[in-house]
């Protein structure tokens, strides 16, 4: 596979635009994956300088290949984009723009051993880093409660019948341990009393992999930290394919262009008293019915845009 096929980058000319990037300046791509996007970014300016990041080692070599000819440009540092304060000594306004494009890469999921697929005989693994000591998608489906197991198919798969569901696993379990995406479609199936539509597999493997990977953790524990290391002026973009990283990104940026987030039953204002930005999309930017032809897998794609206060 060449370094360019890893993912295809998803609303790459957006990206580019609504970052600003061509003014120049230091920029954190915090899900670099094959380096699609952080190559556009580089090329929008030789002022570009670049610090990559990515739980994943195979993204991270794959994007150091790719964006070899940008290397005095460019840090690679392998870990959380929530940690990329520490992880690059970063300190308040050192930024003039973030990207976070969220989820999981194609390579991930074409990779069947990396466990992201429910093709039959694929290893419910999961884990975006694929180290120890993640705990992987098989393991949680052995350790967790019934209550645990069901408030994860519930908040993020979306899941009506996640007590049931939880009750089969664990009773499934009982007798024999999940391994496969083929254990697990087994028990769908037993539990709906059904063939499992795609659809329906594909938002339970989601489901499991947000959670293995504490997904939404990692994007409200970053969204503050990175607001704040934006300088004045930069700006933050976020790429969701889940209602919930969706709902969590809006949430942030409402948040932050309102001058006031006192209740409003406070008689005198007590917060900030001021926006600390503005939105630059009131509405998801979504991908072109072109590019969701040639890319599937952007179909669920959502942008959003934020920019940092003078």
């Amino acid at each position: 596979m060449s370094v360019n096929a890893f993912h295809d980058s998803v609303m790459l000319d957006e990206v580019v635009r609504c970052l600003a990037a061509d003014r120049g300046g230091l920029y954190l791509d915090g899900t670099v994956g094959g380096g699609g996007h952080a190559e556009a970014i580089l090329r929008a300016g030789e002022g570009v300088r670049l610090l990559a990041v990515d739980r994943d080692p195979e993204a991270l070599a794959r994007a150091r290949a790719r964006l070899k000819g940008f290397a005095a440009r460019v840090a690679f540092e392998l870990g959380d984009y929530a940690d990329a304060r520490e992880l690059f000594g970063l300190g308040e306004g050192a930024l003039a723009g973030v990207l976070l494009d969220l989820g999981v890469s194609s390579h991930q999921i074409d990779t069947p051993e990396r466990g992201f697929s429910f093709r039959p005989g694929v290893p419910l693994d999961m884990r975006m880093s694929g180290r120890h000591p993640e705990v992987t998608a098989a393991e949680l489906l052995e350790s967790l409660s019934a209550v645990e197991l069901a408030e994860i198919f519930r908040t993020y798969g979306e899941e009506r019948r996640a007590r049931r569901l939880a009750a089969g696993i664990v009773e499934s379990r009982g007798r024999t341990p999940l391994r496969t995406s083929d254990d697990l479609l087994r028990v769908l199936e037993a539990v709906w009393g059904r063939p499992v539509a795609a659809a329906d597999a594909a938002r339970i493997f989601q489901a499991l992999r947000i959670a293995v990977n504490r997904e939404l953790d990692s994007l409200e524990r970053a969204l503050p930290v990175l607001c704040n290391l934006l300088a004045p002026g930069g700006r933050m973009v976020v790429i969701s394919y889940h209602s919930l990283e969706d709902r969590l990104a809006k949430r942030a940026f409402r948040e932050w262009s309102r001058d006031c987030i006192c209740p409003p039953n406070l008689p005198v204002c007590r917060c900030r008293g001021r926006a600390l930005g503005r939105e630059l999309t009131r509405t998801p930017l979504r991908p072109t019915a072109e590019e969701v032809a040639e890319n599937a897998r952007a179909r669920s794609a959502r942008l959003r845009a934020w920019e940092r206060g003078e």
